[in-house]
C-alpha cells in the first residue's frame, strides 16, 4: 500500500477530524486515525464510539487497504512540514515510512479492521440545509444547552423539522433559545435532541459554506453528508421538555433599546455584582432603564442610567448577568427587544433588525429574586 498527498492539505483535513478524537479514550484503537485507500480515493475516519466522522482525500496511487495511524504522532509531524508532497509507504515490518522532501519517518500502524465501523442507518428520513444556515442555527442554539449529566436531554439541541420550517432550541432550564426559518422546510415531520460535541464539529466546519447538508435522520442516530464528508452519530435518549409552555405569551412590557449600549453597560456593572449570583437589577420607568447591582459583602456597587423606548408600566426584575450578556452577545441586531409581563416571569429577548426573511430567534432569560 502506497499512496502521495499534499502535507497542508492532509493537515487541514486531520486537524478537522482530530476534533472527534477523546483525550482519553477506553479503546486505544480510538487514539488512531483509519486510513483506507482505494486507488486515488483516500478515506480517512476518526471516531470515539459516539461520532464518527470521516473525510474522502484525493492521492496519488494506485494500491487499496486500510490501516489505522496514531493520531498525535501523526498531527505534530504534519505540523512541521512546509507545503510538499509526502509519500507514505506500508512496510512489511508493521510500521508505515513517509518520505518528505528532507527525510523518512517510520510509525508503527494498527490493523485497519479493529477500527470500529460508523453505523448504517436504516429507512432513514431525509432532510437538505445549506451549510450556512445550518452553522448559524448550530451557534445560535448551541451556548444555551445545558451541561447537566442528570437531565441529558438539555444537554443537546432539539431539532424540531415540519413542512412548515426548521426549528432549534436549546435549553438550561435557566436560559432558553428557539430558532427558527421559515425559508427551509422538510418532506415530514421529525423531532430529535443532537449531542453537542458533533455539533460544535459542524459548526467549525460549515460557517460560511454554501454547500447542501444531506441529514439522514432514525429514531437513535444522524447523518451529516457535506462536499467529501460524513459525520455519523448518536442521538441522546429521551423526551424534550415541552418548551413553548414555558414562553409566556402575555408580555405588556416591552422595552427597546440599542443592543451594543445595553450590553456594554450589563458587562460593567456586572463586574461589581455579587460573584455567586451574578444579579443585576434593571429598573424601568418612562422612558430611562436603571441598570444596577450590588455585592454587599464587599461594599461594592454600581448603577448606570441608559435612555430607552419602553411600553408599559414601572418595574424592577432581577436577572442573571452572565445569562443576559450570553444573549446579547450572540444576538446581531442594532436593537433589541425585551418583553416582560411580572418581576417572577421569564423575560423574552427578541431582536428588532438583522434577521434574514423567514429567520426568527426568540430567547427566554429566567428572572432571580430581587432581595429589596
Amino acid at each position: 500500500m502506497k499512496f502521495i498527498v499534499s502535507s497542508t492539505y492532509l493537515l487541514k483535513q486531520l486537524q478537522v477530524l482530530g476534533g472527534v478524537i477523546n483525550s482519553s479514550n477506553t479503546l486505544p484503537i480510538l487514539d488512531n486515525f483509519l486510513f483506507e485507500l482505494n486507488d486515488s480515493q483516500l478515506t480517512v475516519s476518526a471516531s470515539d464510539l459516539e461520532t464518527t466522522m470521516s473525510s474522502i482525500i484525493d492521492v496519488e496511487s494506485t494500491s487499496t487497504g486500510s490501516i489505522a495511524l496514531p493520531a498525535r504522532l501523526l498531527l505534530d509531524t504534519l505540523k512541521t512540514f512546509p507545503e510538499q508532497p509526502l509519500t507514505f509507504v506500508v512496510e512489511d515490518n508493521h510500521t508505515v515510512e513517509i518520505s518528505s522532501n528532507h527525510g523518512k519517518y517510520a510509525l508503527a500502524y494498527a490493523d485497519g479492521n479493529e477500527f470500529p465501523k460508523a453505523v448504517a442507518l436504516e429507512n432513514p428520513s431525509t432532510t437538505t440545509v445549506m451549510g450556512d444556515i445550518l452553522a448559524t442555527a448550530i451557534s445560535k442554539t448551541i451556548f444555551a444547552a445545558g451541561n447537566d449529566d442528570l437531565r441529558p436531554v438539555m444537554s443537546g439541541v432539539f431539532f424540531q423539522f415540519s413542512t412548515e420550517g426548521l426549528t432549534f432550541v436549546a435549553t438550561d432550564a435557566h436560559k432558553l433559545v428557539k430558532y427558527t426559518r421559515e425559508d427551509v422546510t422538510a418532506d415530514q415531520v421529525a423531532e430529535f435532541i443532537m449531542p453537542k460535541k458533533p455539533l460544535n464539529l459542524l459548526k467549525g466546519i460549515l460557517a460560511g459554506n454554501e454547500d447542501a447538508v444531506t441529514i439522514e435522520y432514525n429514531e437513535s442516530n444522524a447523518k451529516f453528508t457535506f462536499e467529501n464528508s460524513v459525520l455519523v452519530c448518536r442521538l441522546i435518549d429521551g423526551k424534550y421538555p415541552n418548551y413553548e409552555a414555558v414562553i409566556p405569551k402575555e408580555n405588556p412590557n416591552k422595552l427597546t433599546i440599542d443592543r451594543i449600549q445595553f450590553l456594554n453597560s450589563v458587562r460593567r456593572v456586572s463586574i461589581f455584582s455579587n460573584k455567586t449570583t451574578h444579579q443585576i437589577r434593571l429598573k424601568i420607568a418612562g422612558a430611562e432603564l436603571n441598570i444596577s447591582a450590588e455585592d454587599i459583602d464587599y461594599s461594592n456597587k454600581a448603577e448606570e442610567r441608559l435612555t430607552c423606548d419602553y411600553q408599559g408600566d414601572d418595574m424592577q426584575i432581577g436577572f442573571n448577568s452572565r445569562f443576559l450578556t450570553e444573549m446579547l452577545n450572540n444576538l446581531g441586531a442594532t436593537d433589541v427587544q425585551l418583553e416582560m409581563s411580572l418581576p417572577n416571569r421569564a423575560g423574552i429577548l427578541t431582536p428588532i433588525d438583522g434577521l434574514d426573511d423567514g429567520e426568527y430567534v426568540t430567547m427566554l432569560v429566567m428572572p432571580v429574586m430581587l432581595n429589596n
